[in-house]
């Protein structure tokens, strides 16, 4: 008896000091990887500069009053058939009146397209170099001028803000890249590397009469792009919590779209003699099933993960214990980010009940019910997995469904530290925003019109270079969208930087990969 009970006190003490062990290996394994073996999210191959052009008091009064006459002009899209073409056509000819030197040049093609879209081909001194692309939009969403601190359209300037409908999504770009090449033009600027500037009049509905014709005429000329940049992302400062200091976030990806119209069909009747579930009950609960049920929780098949393992060392403690060692704290993490819409979004294919109809008259049992709904979808899924997780959900054969639209996510673009796009993107924000160490990249919840260029380059990156603050993301789209004058002379020294710093021919040895280039 007594040596049995050894044994076991023996045996108990080995297996307590074999789990100590264990968990001092484990804990050993968690510093390691958040203190040693950190990497930053692509080698720093570029040593930050001492700071980009400066413009002259003329210049900065010029750029600010160029981009508050194109705000005055209500480009405004509200479908694809209900466009205020008018004012695109005005906008038209307001660059040509705003930006002489550009439309002067000797080496740049202007094209109109789809009517009201803009194409310039920059011809560079080099052919042999592979050319890149810059794209923006001119047109904006609707601004019932309700709510607003100053009317949408007046472009009022106030405690260093210009407010107006466009400032940052995206006229700011649109007017921003054509002023950064008006700069360089009238200090005798050669780009040495051909691009091209794109600017589409119908992103807000698709694109598929601007940016769509533009890709399609690209591609027909046999086109190859090195690199597209387009809106999407920012430089967060503040919004990522646990970062002190501002994140650039570039999207390498965006998600798809799977917009579903649902139908019930019912007999209609008096309302005093109701059947036990009306066309609107039913349909009701549908769309609950759908709200209460989300998509499959994601994280860690898309470029979230990229992004959080690329921030890990920025993040404070314990953050950075967790972030630098998702292999042990994943489900933990993807948990904590369904908990906020702006980060849940990030981690699934996200389910919005967009518009609902029915009903005719207060005692009328309405004869059908219609529902919309729109499916933002994650990068690791595709809109025909959405449709069928859709339709098991709702499980109901009296409710129809059909699709009014859908594309998959974008591929994902490269990042790596031998892409010529990556390399330029990261040169440039660490030349003009010395706030900013960490170039990560993202994905862009949203759609852009880079979408339709695929064809011509698989180097797609979404970045607009503003400093974005929390109180800045409801303003996108919402009321009082505003720029700082400062976060404006910032974007067009980053565009005037980013087309110098495209003209090398090498990236540093021994990343150098000449098919790129």
């Amino acid at each position: 008896m007594a040596g049995g009970s050894g044994r076991r006190r023996v045996a108990a003490w080995a297996a307590g000091l074999g789990l100590c062990a264990a968990l001092l290996a484990l804990l050993a394994a968690v510093l390691l990887r958040a203190y040693v073996l950190r990497a930053p999210a692509i080698p720093r191959l570029w040593a930050r500069r001492g700071g980009t052009v400066a413009f002259s008091a003329g210049e900065r009064l010029e750029l600010k009053e160029a981009l508050r006459g194109a705000i005055k002009i209500p480009t405004v899209s509200v479908s694809p058939e209900d466009l205020n073409t008018t004012a695109m056509a005005e906008f038209g000819n307001y660059i040509r009146e705003v930006f002489p030197a550009v439309f002067s040049s000797k080496f740049i093609q202007h094209e109109i397209v789809g009517k009201y879209s803009h194409l310039f081909t920059v011809q560079g001194s080099n052919p042999e170099m592979m050319p890149y692309m810059l794209l923006a939009h001119m047109d904006v969403v609707p601004a019932p001028p309700e709510g607003w601190d100053f009317p949408p359209f007046s472009a009022a300037e106030h405690e260093g803000f210009i407010y107006g409908r466009g400032t940052l999504d995206n006229k700011n770009s649109a007017i921003g890249i054509l002023q950064a090449l008006e700069f360089l033009l009238r200090r005798n600027y050669r780009p040495r590397r051909s691009f091209y500037v794109g600017i589409g009049h119908d992103e807000e509905v698709f694109g598929q009469k601007g940016a769509m014709k533009i890709a399609a005429l690209l591609e027909a000329r046999g086109v190859k792009l090195s690199f597209l940049l387009d809106e999407g992302s920012a430089i967060l400062d503040g919004i990522i919590a646990g970062v002190k200091k501002p994140v650039a976030v570039i999207a390498i990806t965006e998600k798809g779209s799977i917009t579903l119209n649902f139908t019930v069909e019912k007999e209609p009747g008096h309302s005093s003699f109701p059947p036990k579930e009306t066309s609107i009950g039913i349909l009701a609960a549908a769309m609950s099933r759908l709200e209460q049920n989300p998509l499959r929780n994601l994280f860690g098949h898309g470029p979230e993960l990229m992004t959080m393992e690329h921030l890990a060392s920025e993040f404070r403690f314990p953050l950075n214990l967790i972030m630098s060692n998702l292999w042990l704290f994943s489900p933990i993490v993807s948990r904590v980010l369904a908990w906020k819409p702006s980060t849940n979004a990030l981690i699934r294919t996200t389910t919005a009940v967009t518009m609902f109809n029915a009903g005719i008259k207060i005692n009328v049992i309405p004869s059908s019910a219609k529902a919309t709904v729109n499916f933002r979808i994650h990068s690791a899924e595709k809109a025909t997995e959405v449709l069928e997780m859709v339709k098991n959900t709702v499980a109901d054969d009296r409710v129809k469904i059909d699709v009014v639209e859908a594309f998959d996510p974008l591929p994902i673009s490269p990042w790596d530290d031998q892409t010529f796009g990556v390399h330029i993107l990261q040169r440039t924000i660490l030349d003009t925003f010395p706030d900013v160490d960490s170039v990560v990249p993202g994905t862009c919840i949203g759609n852009t019109d880079s979408r339709h260029f695929t064809n011509v380059t698989n180097t797609i990156y979404r970045f607009n270079p503003l400093l974005l603050k929390s109180d800045d993301l409801p303003r996108i789209h919402g009321l009082n969208e505003r720029i700082s004058v400062e976060n404006y002379e910032k974007q067009i020294k980053f565009l005037f930087q980013l087309i110098k710093n495209c003209d090398i021919d090498k990236l540093p040895e021994p990343h150098a990969n000449s098919h790129e280039l």
